[in-house]
């Protein structure tokens, strides 16, 4: 194993307590190159600016004054991992190396798996077929073909391929559960698969095919199919035969022995990796709606009076506290507040603009939930069968079983896309002349003329309409598969896929928001609504202009949705 010299990865400071409101989030941007991204698309100016960075300093969005730093190398040892170190090897691509503690565990295991071979006992998985197949005898002789056929057969994935940090996510899962020891696999195969990583080798992994059962079983079979030198992967950006990749990176594919095929393939990590990525951006969105939502509520001369903290307390949902008062800090020393805070006629503001902190808060606590789940199985077993050193018993069951996940990321879709319904009722006021309290209709300058952002209004209605389909639960649905013997599947690949996809979904949904509620803004000039408000004011102003005639949005709408990602919109109020 390669000694770089480099400490490995450490967390100091006082740790965030359990609620995901004040775990460490990141504030990234690519003109930033020293913060980390929660944006998993890969572009190579961010990946440098970290490979720049050895030291990285986080700010967690919370008012606890701690710091968390990073030291340029994550070791493994089947510890749980966040989505923060995750994200630093699969973004940033920290460098990654095995713990020189987990060595006997694995070599102990795998030792365990070569006396059964040699005592010829029945074990599933080392000596006889799969699913269906389990009860065919396979000679000793055949062993390791036996592992190659399985990794061949089952490399059966569809459609585009997973993003390089998706795959890298999912190498670094795969090697840090292996560690655990329970899994019988010789160590230079994770070594390998360390240094791929390390190296920028990444398997072409399709992204659709897995049902989630035993373990992502055709996206994992992509991954080990680079791990023996055939398949596809890229290197230094280029797609190419995985051997020759390998080869570039002066690395040497390995030859699968009893087990470590089966090994490779059973587990969850696709789903995780895919999931993961895009709950660490779903977490931004729940802070970047508080921003959007703040803004809204300023142009309509709204009121904060329902994030009175005595309130939140009479209900004391950690989310819903957190969401208060992070609107509460984004509108101090409004101005626009003061000009109606007498002699208004209205008792209270619609739903979409009073239960911020209801609703808000509830989307917080669902990913708070699923990052709770994901942290677990970042440090489980998820083998089929395991191997147990103290008394040496081999245990099928069903660690495998994506059901966990599949149920997470389903929560976790519902939460953003009702996150999505109440930003476009938002939005659907700031544009409406019947409920916009003054603003010209669809503020437009010249309204009938002009049409202002109506039809960005229009937009975010299909939005809302597309994240809602995709939010109908993979995880309730099952087709039996492998001739009836996994009559109950997770789909909980599905279920990521979908979360990513309501994620994309949602990042523009709030860019809308934005965008029409700085508008409204400038409509309520010269008064300057909240410090914090003002701050997001100007990050859109930065990368949107005033609607002065009409003009194509969608410009708008793709930079606002980037500097989103960026983090751009991260720093306005009190970290909440």
């Amino acid at each position: 194993m390669p000694n770089t010299g480099k400490q490995p990865l450490h967390l100091r400071g006082k740790q965030p307590n359990k609620f995901s409101a004040n775990y460490p989030f990141w504030a990234v941007s690519p003109k930033r190159p020293g913060r980390v991204s929660a944006w998993p698309f890969f572009e190579r100016e961010l990946r440098d600016g970290c490979d720049r960075t050895r030291r990285i300093r986080l700010r967690p969005l919370s008012s606890q004054q701690n710091f968390f730093h990073y030291t340029g190398q994550v070791e493994l040892n089947g510890q749980a991992l966040t989505l923060e170190q995750i994200a630093a090897v699969s973004i940033c691509g920290e460098h990654v190396t095995i713990a020189r503690s987990v060595a006997p565990r694995m070599a102990a295991s795998r030792k365990l798996i070569e006396q059964i071979v040699a005592r010829d006992a029945v074990v599933y998985g080392v000596n006889t077929g799969f699913g269906k197949l389990s009860d065919v005898r396979v000679p000793v002789s055949e062993l390791c073909q036996l592992q190659l056929n399985l990794v061949r057969s089952h490399a059966c994935g569809i459609g585009p391929a997973l993003s390089d940090p998706e795959v890298r996510a999912m190498m670094l899962l795969r090697a840090n559960v292996l560690t655990l020891g329970f899994s019988g696999i010789r160590g230079k195969i994770i070594e390998l698969l360390c240094e791929m990583l390390n190296r920028r080798v990444h398997p072409v992994v399709p992204e659709k095919g897995s049902v989630g059962a035993s373990g992502d079983l055709a996206p994992l079979a992509h991954l080990a199919l680079s791990v023996i030198g055939e398949g596809e992967a890229s290197f230094e950006g280029q797609r190419m035969p995985s051997a020759e990749a390998l080869g570039q990176a002066q690395l040497k594919p390995v030859q699968l022995e009893a087990k470590e095929g089966l090994a490779l393939l059973n587990g969850t990590q696709a789903m995780h990796a895919v999931g993961g990525l895009a709950l660490l951006r779903a977490k931004r969105l729940a802070r970047v709606a508080d921003v959007s939502g703040a803004m809204s509520l300023e142009a309509l001369k709204g009121t904060p009076v329902a994030f009175d903290p005595r309130l939140q307390n009479a209900r004391p949902h950690p989310g819903q506290r957190a969401v208060a008062e992070h609107l509460l800090s984004l509108m101090e020393g409004s101005e626009i507040r003061l000009s109606h805070l007498t002699d208004d006629p209205r008792v209270q503001d619609a739903y979409s603009l009073r239960c911020m902190p209801q609703v808000h808060g509830a989307v917080r606590g669902a990913l708070a939930h699923c990052e709770d789940v994901l942290l677990i199985e970042s440090a489980s077993a998820t083998d089929n069968p395991l191997v147990f050193l103290d008394n040496g018993d081999v245990i099928s069951g069903g660690n495998f079983h994506g059901a966990p996940l599949a149920l997470a990321f389903d929560y976790a879709a519902i939460a953003i896309a009702d996150l999505m319904g109440m930003s476009e009722r938002r939005t659907d006021r700031l544009v409406n002349p019947d409920k916009s309290e003054g603003l010209p209709a669809f503020l437009a300058n010249r309204p009938g003329l002009e049409s202002g952002f109506m039809i960005a209004h229009v937009a975010a209605a299909s939005l809302v309409n597309e994240a809602r389909v995709l939010a109908h639960p993979a995880s309730v649905d099952n087709i039996t598969t492998s001739g009836g013997k996994e009559d109950h599947v997770s789909m909980g690949m599905t279920s990521a896929l979908k979360l990513r996809s309501i994620v994309d979904l949602a990042e523009n949904l709030l860019a809308i928001e934005l965008l029409v509620a700085a508008e409204g803004l400038d409509r309520r000039r010269p008064l300057k609504a909240g410090r914090g408000v003002e701050r997001a004011y100007a990050a859109v102003r930065k990368v949107v202009p005033p609607l002065t005639q009409d003009r194509s949005l969608s410009g708008d709408i793709a930079r606002l949705a980037g500097a989103i990602r960026h983090g751009d919109f991260d720093s306005g109020g009190n970290h909440s």
